[in-house]
């Protein structure tokens, strides 16, 4: 947050127009928008002449997203797995805060850490070298919703390899949807996952902030999504703007050189790029001085590249492939009118 606004901070000072890469994503949250650092990021893509631009992350196949649906009266076993050499990971439950259930953990092994209810708001739990600590949270400033955190460190060695349940009690349900997050595979790898896991949904944390530009990765070479890209809910909310190329990207090695990388990260800066050349056409080039934010955004959607039969929008790809030139072709049109672009 401290780095972004100073870039905004300092382009604000210079006069000049800002685009923001966001390289990264995490798992813990709701997803939804609604983390102090995605509101943080969309009340500051309000402030100046800036875009932000974030990858969906490289969570689609990992197997870290769980969906599902509590009903009254039933009991529901969620089975998980942990992979050896993890010192500890996370699960972050989100639910209507209308809907009463019960948590329990079942460690591999087949211990219990007993049924916890909101009249256990922290709950620590010790399993041989185990802690657990469940956090039975409250709505929030930032999210209606409600959050149950599950910790489970090592306190000393590694978490043991096995197969887990979460068991969700039905109490009182009104809704009953509910989704769970494992970290992402730079923190537990992937063989930790859930059994009957939701590639939909799967979108790190901050591609689903409200006024940034989301990234999905695809393949160029045979023009089909990554598989690895993190992809947008089924019911097509939440879901990416555009997909730019992120499998075998050849670019500047740390340390000197070239080399050639993998995932949604090398997807985002192609995005980032148009972002600037589209500001420059506008803003510096005295087009049209108000080329910026979700102007930036509408018009990178509107030039994208959509595959014959295909639907759009949709959770994979969003509105399209990244085409710069269609896109500026577009602002000219609406600037200037029809053609101008070609002269």
């Amino acid at each position: 947050m401290r780095a972004v606004r100073y870039v905004i901070d300092k382009s604000r000072e210079l006069a000049r127009p800002a685009a923001v890469n966001l390289s990264f994503g995490m798992n813990n949250g709701a997803h939804d928008g609604g983390s102090l650092f995605e509101e943080f990021l969309t009340d500051v893509s309000n402030e100046w002449k800036c875009v932000i631009v974030a990858p969906t992350g490289n969570e689609g196949s990992a197997g870290h997203h769980y969906s599902g649906r509590a009903v009254q009266g039933e009991v529901k076993n969620i089975e998980f797995f942990t992979a050896s050499g993890i010192e500890g990971f996370y699960l972050s439950l989100w639910k209507n805060f209308a809907d009463r259930f019960s948590v329990e953990l079942i460690f591999p092994g087949g211990m219990s850490s007993g049924v916890i209810d909101i009249e256990n708001q922290i709950k620590t739990v010790r399993y041989g070298n185990i802690v657990l600590t469940v956090l039975y949270g409250q709505p929030t400033r930032y999210s209606a919703d409600q959050e149950i955190f599950f910790d489970i460190r090592a306190d000393s060695g590694t978490v043991n390899a096995g197969a887990w349940v979460l068991r969700i009690i039905p109490v009182e349900i009104v809704d009953g949807r509910f989704d769970i997050w494992l970290p992402t595979l730079e923190e537990v790898s992937a063989r930790t996952y859930f059994s009957g896991a939701d590639i939909y949904g799967t979108m790190t944390i901050p591609a689903s902030a409200k006024k940034i530009v989301r990234v999905a990765g695809y393949n160029d070479r045979i023009g089909s999504i990554a598989p690895f890209s993190g992809l947008g809910r089924k019911d097509n909310t939440e879901i990416p703007d555009i997909a730019a190329p992120a499998v075998n990207i050849l670019t500047a090695r740390s340390g000197g050189g070239y080399d050639s990388f993998t995932g949604t990260s090398f997807a985002a800066p192609f995005v980032t790029g148009s972002a600037v050349l589209m500001m420059e056409w506008g803003i510096i080039n005295g087009n049209s001085p108000f080329f910026y934010g979700e102007r930036i955004r509408a018009f990178l959607r509107l030039g994208a590249k959509r595959s014959a039969g295909a639907v759009y929008p949709n959770p994979q790809f969003g509105y399209g492939r990244l085409c710069l030139s269609a896109s500026l072709r577009y602002m000219s049109d609406y600037t200037f009118g029809q053609n101008y672009f070609l002269i």
